[in-house]
């Protein structure tokens, strides 16, 4: 069991205010796998106070330097990248597969993305008689989810650290030991005191105190759409900068004329990716009427072949979900789908077979579900696909805007101008083309109830610096 019993505050372990700590649960055999401590608000104050104390030196850095501390970031996420992918599946439940590729992956490349951008970014121009100056917004913090722990630290940290921003992070309680294990690399890296902080503890003390401190100029923020309108209340009381990239419910599209094959195999891939687990997932599958049985065939067949259990064994293509609650939730919302009336086309509520512990939930694909039905509306954050079909593309446009959400979405075409057209037309952050992969240097973010603000490349480093017109 791995077991902090300290916070990492201005370049030091330190003893927390508070007694309590938080019992980090491993969601495959449903025991306690790690403590971290329950940061109080006084924990918060000296995190915050130290960034604070930080920010005007780091702000002085140069661009090489701060580049420069990226690049050697990078390469020691790199070095633990094996005890990194571990520890997220042992808290998380992804298979350790994905796990070494996405959830250790993807952090390195990122840091590194941002290291290299600044070495084109122009934090200075002139306009006229104005020089335009961009600076950082100052002291940042960072409230994080359970689901991409490391790597949604990571998508707010290096940039803000690029932009000469100073950081405390909060992550989820869920899933916290591997951002102890970034505070280790931090520390092994010389990070100025105060540039790095964390702080672990519940979303309603630690999370609240952040979101609501004065001293705090940006949150940004991950999560649910209920908890960034909390977040966004308890900011607004000191006008503070918010960053939020809330939940999603994506549509996936397919035209007439696509590969259907290939259009249905990645649309349930990106449906099941981490249990379903996923703000970005392609959930509702729309497609022709007259298409609509081959593709409800084809979705349950590709379906069937994600196989759940221990994540890691190295067979399993389905973990567990995070928690009991979230198991609850997501079997709750498959019982929902029933009773509103949807085709259950494969799995359901009840538990998989021949799994006793473990918070596991089977691979469902429901048909001809009703756009205003429930599973259709909510983002239930599970293993569960809708499919939904249209008679001409204006209805299936439609079907793809009617939802709060417009975080991500998906069209599939044999003819790649006409798909890009349509594309233009779906009101969310990230359209992909025909399978269209990740983009580190593409804006991420989303539309509606999704959220505001954007990660990634340059559109990401411009949410941490203010904007300064020098006048002469």
């Amino acid at each position: 069991m791995k077991t902090y019993d300290k916070l990492f505050i201005n370049g030091r372990w330190i003893e927390p205010r508070g007694g309590e700590s938080i019992e980090v649960i491993n969601p495959s055999t449903e025991q306690v796998m790690g403590k971290v401590p329950a940061a109080t608000v006084a924990d918060v104050d000296d995190a915050v106070s130290a960034a604070r104390a930080a920010f005007a030196g780091w702000a002085a850095t140069s661009v090489a330097q701060r580049a420069a501390m990226l690049q050697l970031l990078s390469q020691l996420l790199l070095d633990r990248a094996d005890e990194i992918a571990r520890t997220i599946t042992g808290e998380l439940g992804m298979p350790l597969k994905l796990s070494q590729r996405i959830q250790a992956g993807l952090p390195p490349a990122v840091v590194k993305s941002f290291a290299g951008l600044l070495d084109r970014y122009r934090f200075e121009e002139e306009i006229g008689n104005s020089l335009v100056v961009r600076e950082p917004v100052g002291v940042v913090g960072c409230i994080t989810p359970w689901n991409y722990p490391l790597h949604q630290v990571i998508a707010k940290l290096a940039p803000a650290l690029a932009a000469g921003c100073t950081v405390v992070v909060k992550p989820s309680e869920l899933t916290p030991l591997s951002i102890f294990i970034l505070a280790e690399i931090i520390e092994q890296a010389d990070l100025p005191p105060g540039v790095f902080n964390l702080v672990s503890g519940a979303g309603s003390v630690a999370g609240e105190a952040l979101a609501g401190h004065p001293d705090v100029d940006m949150i940004s923020f991950t999560g649910s759409t209920r908890a960034g309108k909390r977040v966004a209340e308890l900011a607004a009381q000191t006008v503070k900068r918010v960053a939020l990239e809330l939940g999603g419910k994506s549509a996936s599209l397919i035209l007439a004329d696509a590969d259907l094959a290939t259009a249905v195999k990645g649309t349930v891939n990106s449906c099941f990716l981490n249990s379903g687990q996923t703000c970005t997932a392609l959930t509702r599958m729309l497609v022709p009427e007259n298409r609509y049985r081959e593709a409800a065939d084809l979705a349950v067949e590709i379906a069937r072949g994600f196989s759940v259990g221990d994540p890691f064994a190295g067979e399993a293509k389905l973990g567990p979900l995070v928690s009991a609650a979230q198991r609850d939730r997501v079997r709750g919302y498959i019982q929902q789908g029933v009773v509103e009336g949807a085709e259950l086309l494969l799995g359901g509520p009840e538990p998989p077979e021949g799994l006793v512990n473990g918070y596991y939930v089977r691979p469902t694909v429901f048909g001809r579900v009703a756009p205003s039905a429930t599973i259709a509306q909510e983002e239930i954050f599970g293993p569960v696909l809708s499919i939904f079909s249209y008679r001409d593309e204006e209805e299936a446009i439609g079907i793809a805007n009617d939802s709060p959400y417009g975080l991500a979405g998906a069209v599939w075409g044999g003819d790649a101008e006409h798909a890009r057209n349509i594309a233009r037309r779906i009101r969310a952050g990230q359209v992909d083309i025909n399978g269209g992969r990740f983009n580190l240097l593409a804006p991420f973010g989303g539309y509606k109830q999704s959220g505001y603000g954007r990660e990634f490349g340059r559109y990401g480093l411009e949410e941490f610096l203010e904007v300064k017109a020098l006048q002469s």
